[in-house]
């Protein structure tokens, strides 16, 4: 899931890893995100000979907004918040996922009745535990807006020198502020944060077929060693092991963009 969405477990379970936290979600659990975030691994656990199943929705930014003009306006956060949330859905939401979802079985229904169904969605989204951290996305202002800038110019330039005093400059938030926020949103640092897009980016390179120095030099590093060793210790293996099993599936590789 890129950007801001949220997926709802329908079976089985599965178990994210962001940072050093590992968050599991089995069937009935939904987690919500307002931006990409730094995740390792991600292990779908099948139950019953069951395959995990899930559905995802991305967040309609104009469609919320519009949305929120009729609900009452919430005080903003000013402690630090993480930029995703986790939920057991209740009956009311459930119904109206299943509403919306229901569309594909009768697709001539779909121009009709998509935005008013996608409406209904959206508003019990926004009352479930979820609320809070859209209506922060539906909002121009507040610190999870301001480090949300700050990540999407990390993730449209990872393979750039990452200066932290010019992206707390950008956010308009002080270099202390900024590390703070950035931290509680994605459980990591920016450089960190920089540092797993370049290493995941260069892992799909390698998959490619791509050497260990042209990876490295396309991600944005200047030493090959370097990437090496910073590489072994985010996903287990050398680059070049990692390559050789990524090619062969001999090993669980598998990571999740959320």
């Amino acid at each position: 899931m890129c950007g801001a969405g949220i997926c709802l477990v329908l079976q089985g379970t599965k178990q994210l890893f962001i940072g050093e936290k590992m968050l599991r979600h089995p069937a009935g659990h939904s987690f919500a995100s307002l931006v990409e975030l730094p995740s390792t691994r991600c292990v779908f656990e099948v139950e019953n000979e069951q395959p995990y199943v899930a559905t995802g929705l991305n967040i309609d930014h104009n469609a919320l907004v519009r949305l929120m003009a009729d609900i009452p306006p919430s005080p903003q956060a000013s402690e630090p918040t993480p930029c995703f949330s986790e939920a057991l859905a209740d009956r009311e939401l459930l119904e109206a996922w299943d509403r919306y979802l229901a569309l594909l079985d009768t697709p001539a229904d779909i121009p009709a009745l998509a935005a008013p169904r996608e409406r209904e969605l959206l508003y019990r989204l926004l009352q479930s535990p979820h609320g809070a951290l859209l209506k922060q996305l539906a909002q121009d202002e507040g610190k999870l807006v301001q480090v949300k800038r700050a990540i999407d110019w990390i993730r449209g330039h990872f393979d750039e020198p990452l200066s932290i005093n010019a992206l707390a400059e950008m956010s308009e938030m002080s270099v202390p502020s900024l590390n703070r926020h950035f931290r509680a949103a994605t459980a990591a640092s920016p450089l960190q944060y920089q540092k797993t897009l370049r290493l995941r980016a260069a892992r799909q390179l390698l998959a490619k077929n791509n050497n260990v120095t042209h990876a490295a030099s396309a991600v944005g590093y200047e030493s090959t060693s370097q990437f090496s060793r910073e590489y072994s210790r985010l996903f287990g293996y050398s680059p070049k092991q990692d390559a050789q099993a990524l090619r062969s599936n001999s090993h669980d590789v598998t990571y999740a963009v959320v």
